[in-house]
């Protein structure tokens, strides 16, 4: 299995690292039969697979072994955006046969972490990822890891992301806050329905908390005012929160 370095993980807050737990949880409460979960979008630039990403390793934190499955094949940004080094083979050459499984896995340098790069742009993407050697491929990493996430392509630009998740056990929809308008996005929803599917949720991606209403603000004001400065008085803290809370 070839090893790859990650340089650079992306340092998140702690509202943000909550957001990604709360997920977390969410999924494992659907069930232990749903570990293949594929990501998608509505549109390119949603935040789809920065959320594939840290969903991965969010449930690595949680100790859970994860393999993250870069199917954007036509557009793919992972092994740009986190500067991974030279991996020789991605899933275009083990859907096309020019490579074996263990071949194109990656180990990297996050213990129970591993990546499958898209590698190089295939004439036809649509066509490999719904060939045998894809459904062949979830079968095999269903076996060895505890959950394997497969990020896909826009399904409001291409059909990939519905094919990926037809084979996979349930789908999560990355959607930007005041990114779409909400016809383009119950479009999405029932083009997944009529690919038959499982929906299990969606993502609400790049919230402005500033511009959240009142709930926004005081979940800015009252978590930064608990857990900021890590002096030990958050008790006293959280009533004061709360005290002020009432008094609006």
């Amino acid at each position: 299995m070839p090893k790859v370095m990650i340089r650079e993980l992306e340092k998140l807050d702690f509202r943000t690292k909550e957001a990604y737990k709360t997920l977390r949880t969410n999924l494992s409460f659907i069930g232990k039969d749903f570990r293949v979960i594929s990501l998608t979008s509505c549109t390119p630039n949603e935040g789809k697979s920065s959320v594939s990403f840290q969903l991965a390793l969010s449930l690595v934190e949680d100790g859970k072994r994860t393999i993250l499955v870069d199917a954007d094949l036509r557009k793919s940004v992972l092994r740009r955006r986190y500067r991974a080094g030279h991996e020789k083979y991605g899933l275009s050459h083990y859907l096309s046969g020019q490579a074996e499984m263990e071949e194109a896995v990656c180990e990297t340098n996050v213990p129970n972490f591993d990546i499958i790069f898209a590698g190089p742009v295939p004439p036809n993407p649509s066509e490999l990822l719904g060939n045998e050697r894809f459904r062949g491929l979830l079968r095999e990493l269903r076996k060895d890891y505890d959950y394997v996430i497969v990020d896909t392509p826009p399904l409001g630009s291409v059909i990939d992301g519905a094919i990926v998740a037809r084979e996979s056990d349930g789908t999560v929809l990355v959607i930007e806050s005041d990114g779409i308008s909400y016809k383009a996005a119950q479009n999405i929803v029932s083009q997944l329905e009529k690919a038959g599917c499982h929906l299990l949720g969606c993502v609400l991606n790049k919230v402005d908390l500033k511009r959240a209403g009142r709930y926004g603000k005081y979940y800015e004001k009252y978590y930064s005012s608990y857990y900021g400065n890590g002096s030990g008085d958050g008790e006293t803290k959280q009533e004061n929160a709360e005290a002020e809370d009432e008094k609006r």
